[in-house]
């Protein structure tokens, strides 16, 4: 791992700390999402240390960055060779031993993730940098066509053994509640939001090879629960698809990844692949038609097979119309 910016703390602003002697490390990480032919995608780099896939990454320089998220496009255009556009802040990460071999060395680790939106283009991005489908790492969240066969195979018996495992009849009600909300498991309804909920769950119950790296898990509990990541990294980009899942719900956030023109079907098949469910296609169009979010453009695609399709475009007077406007998710198929 790259020297990851070790400030001892001062009372200058820069850094923060109360024990003589500690150094922490302030890391910004962005999840970079993108949609393209209906595959969800993050843009990942390779971890220098272990070639695992990592989200772009780098230290926070305080005399070098102005702000942190100057520091996260300037660590972005580096690796990655792409120009940030929409980025939020998601949350501040800093549990101990998750950015470290072997727990309790180094510095401690406080990293910033972000959540950026952007179009995929033609150019190729960086050496070093690829687009990778984020169900590669999170295989039981891709409900567009049958269930994940991994949820009742796999991921239920072992959860079952986690609950059985626990310490008393208390903690052992806990984990089985859990485990019925997180993966809809006895009849329970899925909430595609609980992607970081799903992940911690797994992660605690030592079944993900995060577990066993951070010192949590024994190696022979591992199962084959989606490919890891550098780090806390995994984590990170749970969160940013649990943001981006409920945000598109109250905001427009979605067309962020849209072009300019496009077809209700290229939509649908877009907002199907973020949420991983699939949608009724009539209810789809009447939501989207009944809350003002698109209007038609005039113009037509020009599909090598079939009638060509009016192509919309985002009408961006909605945002002064309603406070909250975005994809409702009814109407699932």
């Amino acid at each position: 791992m790259r020297n990851l910016g070790q400030y001892r703390i001062k009372g200058n602003g820069r850094t923060m700390n109360t024990t003589e002697g500690n150094v922490v490390a302030i890391d910004l990480s962005a999840a970079i999402v993108s949609v393209a032919e209906e595959r969800p995608s993050v843009l990942t780099v390779a971890n220098p240390q272990t070639g695992e896939d990592a989200l772009p990454f780098g230290p926070f320089d305080p005399v070098r960055h102005r702000t942190l998220e100057s520091g996260l496009r300037g660590w972005v255009d580096e690796q990655t060779h792409l120009d940030l556009g929409y980025v939020e802040q998601l949350y501040t990460f800093g549990d101990r031993g998750r950015h470290t071999r072997n727990p309790g060395e180094g510095p401690r680790v406080v990293s910033v993730g972000y959540l950026a939106l952007t179009r995929q283009c033609s150019e190729h991005p960086a050496p070093d940098a690829q687009w990778r489908d984020w169900y590669r790492y999170f295989p039981w969240e891709d409900r567009r066509g049958q269930k994940p066969a991994v949820i009742a195979d796999v991921i239920a018996p072992a959860l079952k053994d986690f609950c059985n495992r626990a310490a008393d009849r208390p903690a052992e009600k806990s984990r089985c509640d859990r485990a019925r909300l997180c993966f809809g498991l006895d009849g329970m309804a899925w909430d595609e939001e609980k992607v970081l909920e799903r992940y911690e769950l797994l992660y605690e119950a030592g079944l993900v090879p995060e577990s066993v790296r951070d010192g949590r898990a024994a190696a022979e509990k591992i199962k084959p629960f989606g490919v890891a990541m550098a780090f806390d990294h995994r984590r990170i980009l749970a969160t940013a698809i649990a943001r981006l899942r409920g945000k598109m719900k109250y905001r427009p956030a979605v067309f962020e990844l849209m072009p300019d023109g496009f077809t209700l079907l290229k939509f649908q098949r877009t907002v199907e692949a973020i949420s991983g469910i699939r949608l009724h296609k009539q209810n789809f169009r009447r939501l989207v038609e009944a809350q003002g979010l698109v209007e038609g453009t005039g113009k037509f695609s020009a599909p090598a097979r079939g009638r060509p399709a009016e192509l919309f475009r985002f009408r961006r007077e909605v945002l002064r119309e309603r406070p909250s406007p975005g994809i409702r998710l009814g109407g699932r198929r």
